[in-house]
């Protein structure tokens, strides 16, 4: 017995339709958590090079300005696993986004640039500094002379079974280091004035 055409087509709309109504939907899921406690970060004051003479500049290189250290304290209601990110609030005035930048000049040229260091951690619990680079959600020891850019974590913690990973710290004191350098003089139109305009924030990452 044949099967006429116009069923077996409309079994066939039926199936392809059926198929289309099973992928046509998609559970959202929303997660999180509130936490009772809370951390403050803190730092003593602003970072000031102060008058910095145009033809003390390199023409053809980038000039190093001195490394300036200021200490961040993070104090939290109880023990608390955190992580601190630097968030650029300058971003796209320097070279690339893996650096700080320090602002445009007034021709809208881009000024330099910064990276940031983090050493001699203090607190309640014998702490190492570990990072944390590209959020890929592994953490790896901060060694002293290593930097950091905008958006990276940087926790206190130590090892265990399954490696580094922060620990909770109820406050916690680190040396923060610039390394600040100029663009080379002759990318500059410094004929007037130009203020280092650099900016950060530092925001605590709950974990």
């Amino acid at each position: 017995m044949k099967t006429p055409i116009s069923l077996l087509s409309g079994a066939l709309l039926l199936a392809l339709s059926s198929s289309v109504f099973a992928a046509s939907s998609v559970d959202l899921t929303v997660k999180g958590l509130i936490t009772p406690s809370a951390c403050t970060p803190s730092l003593p004051g602003d970072v000031d090079f102060g008058k910095i003479a145009a033809k003390d500049l390199n023409i053809d290189t980038p000039t190093a300005l001195e490394h300036k250290t200021l200490p961040l304290s993070i104090n939290c209601d109880a023990a608390t696993l955190f992580a601190i990110q630097p968030i650029d609030n300058r971003a796209g005035s320097a070279l690339s986004r893996f650096y700080f930048g320090l602002g445009m000049t007034n021709e809208n040229q881009k000024l330099g640039l910064y990276l940031l260091g983090f050493t001699n951690p203090v607190a309640e619990t014998p702490s190492t500094l570990l990072a944390m680079y590209n959020a890929d959600g592994r953490w790896i020891t901060l060694l002293p002379d290593e930097v950091m850019g905008p958006n990276d974590l940087v926790a206190l913690g130590s090892r265990g079974d399954s490696g580094w990973a922060p620990h909770p710290i109820k406050d916690a004191l680190v040396d923060v280091t610039l390394y600040t350098t100029i663009n080379p003089a002759k990318d500059l139109t410094l004929t007037d004035e130009v203020a280092i305009d650099g900016s950060a924030t530092f925001e605590v990452k709950y974990l």
